[in-house]
Order: structure tokens, then C-alpha cells, then sequence
């Protein structure tokens, strides 16, 4: 997938918003003001996720493109090389559970209100 693909399908998700935040170079995306991806635009084409912190010592075995988070913490976020080892499915799975953790974490009337579509209630 390629930073493009990757922005679309994340627009695609109810609720979520880009912007840059800290700076001109990385892109941000968030469901309901609360951040799910790091795209940074001028570093290569990387991305940084949260991750169930169980998992990540996992997938760095597993995925030699699964690597330490770039200035994030490095128990909850950890950062996808976009080199085309890893399938396309895989990341729109990951994007997915970064998604779906944030949202997880939110308290129940965001979540409702997320389901319901009123994506600027907060």
C-alpha cells in the first residue's frame, strides 16, 4: 500500500478527520479528535499505528517491517515500513485495530455517538 491508498481508506472510516498537528510533514489521523495514524510524508513511507501492547514484541519477530515507533510510546505504537512485505490485507487489518482500540478507549456516549453518525459530538 502506498500513503495514498492508505489516506483514502482511512477517510473512508466514519468519524475520522486529517491534519497536522505538529507539523507540516506528518499527516494525522484521528477518530473523534483521538489519534489512530502517523503518516509522515517526508521520512519514507512509514507508518505508525497502535497496537495491542501484548502484540508488538510479537510482530517485530514475526514482521522484520514492524519496527519501533518513531517519538511515540513505544508499549502502545509501534511503526510499519511500507516496503510491500507485508500484505495489503495485514495493514488494512492493523489500520482496523488502531481504529477500533481508540475508539475502545472513548467513553460510551462518543462511542454510541460514533455508531449513531454524529461524528462532532463530543
Amino acid at each position: 500500500m502506498n500513503s495514498e491508498e492508505i489516506r483514502d481508506f482511512c477517510l473512508s472510516k466514519p468519524g475520522v478527520e486529517e491534519s497536522f498537528p505538529f507539523d507540516e510533514e506528518t499527516l494525522v489521523f484521528k477518530v473523534m479528535g483521538k489519534i489512530f495514524l502517523f503518516l509522515p510524508l517526508e521520512r519514507g513511507q512509514t507508518i505508525s499505528l497502535k497496537f495491542p501492547p501484548k502484540d508488538i514484541p510479537e510482530l517485530q519477530d514475526k514482521y522484520p517491517a514492524v519496527i519501533p515507533a518513531f517519538h511515540l510510546n513505544k508499549t502502545h505504537w509501534a511503526a510499519v515500513v511500507l516496503d510491500g512485505s507485508i500484505p495489503p490485507k495485514k495493514i488494512i487489518h492493523w489500520i482496523n485495530q488502531s481504529h477500533d482500540l481508540v475508539v475502545s478507549k472513548m467513553p460510551k456516549k462518543l462511542r454510541v455517538a460514533l455508531a449513531e453518525g454524529r461524528f462532532t459530538d463530543r
